[in-house]
């Protein structure tokens, strides 16, 4: 699948900014703090960011607005009414933090809650497409889920040495979940290199009783829609040198960098948030690489018409 920057900074940032809303809800910083006050704003808008630039991928942007109304029936309408009815709570827990310093237990739940149905729904748009059977799988929307609160627990890490209170659980945490979920993507990965395709040339035609399918020629000399939506192609090589760089950056540089501060004893102050700063740095920046691969990786049905 092409890889739009658009829905690779959607999908980054959204869920970034989503795993930030529902940890700041939890109340595990200091709401009258400075640094939580600034962690309130940056979650809102990475999450009304992220949701802009998808709609930079369509092709009539000004008609976003009409896919709430299949909600009943299509996942990407879910997500955008979904996103809808998030800005309520974490809009009201932001306020309170903001003019009041204070941490309000019912819309700061009730955000975190509906930030999670929210990125499921989004994980949930590629994962309900049995035509691109790498995301055909219930460990996708686990993966999207579980980055998303890494990210944010990351997020609160900087926040928390910043000033907001939190500098032994949140990095604690923030490494415990960075760690699972690129341990849940290394069995999402070890999947899609393992998988028997279900679709093939065979099936596609209809023609397998006969034999192997073999393309004679392409439908069709110029590019379309399809093969330049559907048809891209990484090298495996490359694939496997930008993952490796990914694991690595988005995971292993931000656990270790965590785990180090609070064993080592230091607490709120420049120099460790400098460091958790650039924890979520790398964490961000991997996690980038990572949905980067997500959509060029993945092989839909259709290519099969066209030799893939």
């Amino acid at each position: 699948m092409h890889p739009a920057f658009s829905i690779v900074i959607f999908t980054t940032l959204s869920g970034l900014g989503y795993g930030l809303a529902a940890v700041l809800g939890l109340g595990l910083l200091d709401p009258a703090a400075t640094a939580t006050k600034i962690a309130h704003l940056l979650a809102l808008a990475l999450i009304a960011t992220g949701l802009l630039s998808s709609t930079l991928h369509l092709g009539n942007p000004q008609r976003a607005w009409r896919a709430l109304s299949q909600w009943r029936s299509s996942w990407l309408s879910r997500e955008g009414v979904m996103a809808l009815i998030t800005f309520v709570p974490l809009a009201w827990s932001a306020w309170a933090s903001l003019f009041d310093g204070r941490y309000l237990a019912l819309p700061g739940l009730v955000g975190t809650l509906l930030c999670a149905v929210t990125v499921y729904c989004t994980a949930m748009i590629y994962a309900s497409l049995r035509s691109v059977q790498a995301w055909h799988t219930p460990l996708t929307p686990l993966c999207y889920l579980m980055f998303s609160a890494a990210g944010g627990l990351v997020l609160a890490s900087f926040f928390g040495f910043a000033g907001a209170g939190s500098t032994v659980l949140a990095p604690a945490l923030a490494a415990t979940f960075t760690a699972a979920a690129w341990i849940a993507k290394l069995f999402w990965r070890h999947r899609m290199r393992t998988l028997r395709p279900i679709s093939t040339p065979e099936t596609a035609t209809g023609l397998g009783r006969i034999g192997r399918v073999r393309l004679f020629e392409r439908p069709h000399i110029n590019e379309n829609y399809l093969t330049s939506e559907m048809g891209f192609k990484i090298a495996r090589k490359h694939a496997a040198k930008l993952s490796a760089i990914a694991f690595l950056l988005g995971g292993a540089v931000p656990v270790l960098l965590l785990l180090v501060l609070p064993l080592a004893g230091v607490g709120a102050g420049p120099s460790a948030s400098l460091i958790a700063l650039l924890a979520a740095c790398c964490h961000a920046a991997g996690v980038l690489m990572e949905r980067w691969l997500f959509f060029a990786e993945a092989r839909h049905s259709v290519t099969n018409y066209y030799g893939g």
